[in-house]
């Protein structure tokens, strides 16, 4: 038994033995995992602490990083601080930059305030450059913004804002003003060219109405060769009277191809002569017009017993190619690229004017008449004026240094300016008494054909008749009183009342004629007044007057 026992104890004891050594493990299981544990939170907690006195290295561990945030909300303020700072001297160095930029704009006299702006201007960028600037964000050593110096800072930015907004106050009115008045100025300019836009473009309109023929004088000139194509028996050809060449008579030539004006001219010499019948008219016109003009002076016979001739250009065979320059150059090579000899004015019919004595050899006097002249009282004073061996009696226009010869006649040419004085007086063509006898004395036309010549290539005397005619009568014209014959009734309507109704003669010279719709308004009536209107075709053709 006592073997028993003991084989029995042993046996508990043995097993007893292996339990024991399973609770050992575990407990030593747990003790190493323990300590492991308190060696990682050991390692944790105090491994690669933050160094004390080098703020620039960043934190890894928390206490570090509590202290980084500490210190960030500590020196923040002053950082903004100094950005406010910073950001009210930028924006005012922008404003006194741009308002001494509008002040140079404006070209103000005012260098004074300018240089004021541009020191302040300096100033505030002085500031912002001064190298002072980043020790005033922080202090290296102590890690913290140097309050001081970003107050020091603050209170100079402020002394520049209070200077800077005191100038503006100051110079404000005054730049809105001068800011208006330059958009006024650039208003007015704007105004002026869109004016000067609209004169030329008037101008332009004026002078296509002036040179076209208007649709009342069209419908007329056919109305007029219609009633001689209907009645043929009415208007044939008649021989021509004596009084036509009777050197007795006062005789007056008008060349135009316009019916309507040279009705107004006859009837208004006619009118106030006081003794119309020794008053005779030689009208010549083109041959597109001739019949009509034949065929109103028919049907509407003048009073008081005047004479009306009326012939065409083609009459006059001796005008030819061969005897006139002007023909020739129009049929030469030349006539093409010379813009004169293409101008309307520059015809035949306009230079019959140089050709008087030929065309009405037995008379010793005439009297030429533009065809948009208006006869106001009796010329037949003109027949008696003494022209002292002159050719030609004319009204002189020059005033003051208008109306010279240096306005019509090319003195850079040598030719011009050896024969010509460039301050000699102008005159007039449109009421011009001609003493054919001295005419033929002086070599007139040949003088004329002489210049005409030379001036084949257009570059002697400006377009027109009345430069060929300033060089063909230069030494032998006479000067008559200017009350004879008054002009600028188509282009001038400052001429006084009391001008006009002084004179013998009234011309409508320029572009606004009285028979167009740019007619003067205030001197139309002086020539509608002499208009036949109970001649049915007038009426038809609707002429407005």
């Amino acid at each position: 038994m006592a073997v028993a026992a003991r084989g029995g104890r042993g046996s508990l004891g043995g097993g007893g033995g292996g339990l024991r050594n399973i609770v050992s493990y575990r407990i030593f299981a747990s003790a190493m995992f323990t300590l492991l544990f308190i060696a990682t939170l050991s390692v944790l907690l105090t491994g690669n602490p933050a160094p004390p006195s080098h703020e620039s290295v960043i934190p890894s561990s928390g206490n570090a990083y509590m202290q980084r945030t500490f210190l960030a909300l500590k020196s923040d303020p002053l950082r903004t601080r100094f950005d406010l700072i910073n950001k009210q001297a930028n924006d005012h160095i922008i404003l006194v930059n741009a308002y001494a930029a509008y002040a140079r704009k404006l070209k103000l006299d005012i260098s004074r305030q300018l240089r004021m702006f541009d020191d302040l201007a300096r100033n505030f960028s002085d500031l912002a450059a001064r190298p002072g600037r980043k020790t005033a964000l922080e202090d290296e050593e102590e890690g913290t913004a140097n309050e001081d110096l970003v107050r020091q800072l603050e209170k100079e930015v402020k002394d520049r804002v209070k200077i800077a907004r005191l100038m503006i106050a100051e110079s404000k009115e005054s730049y809105d003003n001068q800011i208006k008045i330059q958009k006024l100025k650039d208003t007015i300019f704007s105004v002026n060219e869109l004016l000067m836009k609209a004169k030329k473009n008037g101008q332009v309109a004026s002078l296509i109405a002036a040179k076209s023929v208007p649709k009342s004088l069209h419908c007329l000139a056919m109305r007029l060769v219609e009633e001689r194509i209907a009645h043929p028996e009415k208007y044939m050809e008649e021989e021509d009277s004596p009084v036509f060449e009777d050197p007795s008579l006062y005789h007056y030539a008008i060349f135009s191809n316009n019916v309507i004006a040279v009705s107004v001219v006859v009837n208004s010499a006619v009118k106030n002569a006081q003794e119309p019948w020794k008053h005779v008219f030689h009208v010549v016109s083109d041959r597109m017009n001739v019949a009509a003009m034949k065929v109103w002076f028919k049907m509407r016979p003048v009073g008081g017993g005047a004479h009306v001739e009326v012939k065409a250009v083609e009459d006059y065979e001796f005008l030819n190619s061969s005897y006139v320059p002007v023909l020739r150059q129009m049929e030469s090579a030349n006539y093409g690229d010379n813009a004169k000899l293409r101008n309307p004015k520059y015809s035949l019919l306009n230079h019959l004017r140089f050709y008087l004595p030929e065309m009405y050899p037995k008379l010793h006097r005439i009297l030429f008449l533009d065809d948009d002249v208006v006869v106001q009282k009796d010329l037949s004073a003109l027949w008696r004026i003494d022209l002292d061996g002159k050719v030609n009696g004319a009204v002189e226009t020059c005033f003051g240094s208008f109306h010279r010869y240096i306005h019509y006649l090319n003195f850079s040419n040598s030719v011009i300016k050896e024969r010509f004085n460039p301050r000699a007086c102008a005159w007039a063509y449109g009421m011009n008494i001609f003493d054919l006898d001295s005419w033929r004395r002086e070599k007139c036309t040949e003088q004329y054909h002489y210049w005409q010549n030379l001036n084949e290539d257009g570059t002697l005397w400006k377009s027109g008749m009345l430069p060929p005619g300033l060089i063909t009568f230069s030494s032998t014209t006479k000067s008559l009183d200017k009350s004879w014959h008054v002009l600028g009734l188509g282009y001038n309507p400052s001429i006084s009342m009391d001008e006009i109704n002084h004179a013998a003669v009234i011309h409508f010279n320029g572009n606004m004629k009285p028979w167009l719709d740019i007619a003067i308004n205030q001197f139309k009536n002086l020539w509608t007044k002499y208009v036949d209107n109970d001649m049915e075709f007038v009426q038809v053709c609707n002429f407005g007057l």
